[in-house]
């Protein structure tokens, strides 16, 4: 594996024991590595004020930084330069104040969004989101790769939901965006800087979310028929006054589902589900259990080597994109699947091969498409030799200039996730 950092023979670890203690700082293990990038340390901080000392003497020993939480997505991204020390936020694991009577919520970053959900059910609200692997993935681990999941299709995505948040900097600022209200105009908007920002920036080790009343009912609708015609009846949802929590497109070869989610009181559930039988016509439905809204997750399971890909379209080419993964997949000889919300984010796997060329040509042909479509694609999960064959994020934006100088502003070192981001930052 590549070397780190190259600095430890004049780090002093102890120094950072004291900070988190002794029993919270570890030798790193090869479980830890990142894409190959051997990990020297691991420290679990209990508290902001302990994490934000010890990312300020991590930036001032020249130590590169890489936050975690449940470790669900440390795979994302482009491999990282280098790190030195992994900065945990699972002791950071507690829901500080639910003032349920506002439907707001305070917690920290290493709180398990399973957990959460637990803690608000009891007094029937949730955060209205269902990002991939809630039992692992965390608050501070969906914030930094904006994962919200089949229910932004009712109640928008993270940056919808978050109303406030606390981020540590890498000279040990405590700095603090937003608040318990639901509406907040003044300072600077952190919380949307922060979300998806791939902890380059700061760890974020607290936020402050708007919540929901759980649904009295849900009932779920799947319709089969071919990607053309499913995509048509996806748009004509939109367009109509049903007011769907879940609206997604699966295809793989030979086959494609639409599938709608209705949330509500049971006789309001059935006279959506009637208006959406008229629409549909001859286009065949059944039942569907709550396990269809976990596509997203499993298109990540099965046989390896597979490359996973997000993209991101208009619902108009829906169905082009699933032609065009097709194409992709059976130019290289390889199996292919994908979900697609109706907002246009979606998840394309290619696997069945363990030519890693082909997994890196079908996702650079299908990322060739898209992107003519003015879309984007970004490659998350695959071996490491593929993805050092292929910037993961594709060709930079015209908001590259201004992402280096937001970059240089928090973190002008490089001491977070260096390399890991858009263009290498």
């Amino acid at each position: 594996m590549p070397a780190a950092g190259g600095l430890m023979a004049e780090v002093s670890w102890p120094e950072l024991a004291e900070i988190v203690g002794k029993e919270y700082l570890r030798a790193a293990t090869a479980a830890d590595a990142i894409d190959g990038i051997e990990v020297q340390r691991v420290a679990e901080p209990g508290t902001p004020e302990d994490l934000a000392h010890a990312l300020r003497w991590a930036h001032a020993a020249g130590l590169k930084v890489a936050p975690r939480g449940g470790g669900t997505k440390m795979g994302w991204g482009n491999p990282p330069v280098a790190c030195d020390l992994v900065l945990s936020t699972v002791r950071l694991n507690r829901v500080l104040e639910y003032a349920w009577s506002d439907m707001t919520v305070i917690v920290e970053a290493g709180c398990r969004v399973a957990d959460l959900q637990k803690t608000l059910a009891e007094h029937g609200q949730r955060l209205a989101l269902d990002p991939l692997w809630p039992e692992r993935a965390t608050i501070g681990g969906i914030l930094s790769t904006n994962d919200s999941g089949t229910l932004r299709a009712r109640y928008g995505s993270l940056r919808d939901l978050v109303i406030g948040i606390t981020v540590a900097l890498p000279d040990g600022t405590l700095a603090k965006s937003g608040g318990k209200v639901v509406k907040n105009v003044a300072g600077y908007d952190l919380s949307k800087l922060f979300t998806g920002a791939l902890g380059t920036l700061g760890v974020i080790v607290q936020a402050i979310f708007r919540l929901h009343p759980l649904p009295r009912q849900s009932r779920s609708l799947s319709f089969s028929g071919t990607p053309e015609s499913l995509n048509q009846l996806l748009l004509a949802i939109q367009a109509s006054k049903l007011t769907f929590t879940g609206l997604q497109l699966r295809a793989a070869q030979g086959s494609a589902h639409l599938d709608v989610r209705f949330d509500g009181t049971p006789a309001g559930i059935e006279a959506q589900v009637k208006q959406l039988e008229q629409m549909a016509g001859s286009v065949a439905a059944s039942e569907a259990s709550a396990n269809v809204w976990t596509s997203h997750e499993t298109i990540w399971e099965g046989a390896t080597p597979a490359l996973v890909a997000k993209f991101s379209v208009l619902p108009t080419q829906f169905a082009a994109v699933c032609a065009q993964a097709e194409r992709s997949a059976s130019a290289q000889s390889l199996a292919w699947k994908i979900v697609v919300q109706n907002v246009g984010a979606g998840y394309a796997r290619f696997g069945g091969n363990t030519n890693e060329q082909s997994l890196r040509n079908a996702q650079l042909t299908l990322r060739e498409e898209i992107t003519k479509m003015g879309g984007t694609l970004v490659a998350l999960g695959c071996p490491v030799a593929v993805k050092r064959g292929l910037d993961v994020w594709g060709a930079p934006s015209d908001a590259q200039p201004l992402m280096v100088r937001v970059k240089q502003r928090f973190d002008p070192d490089g001491t977070l996730n260096p390399g890991r981001f858009v263009g290498g930052i």
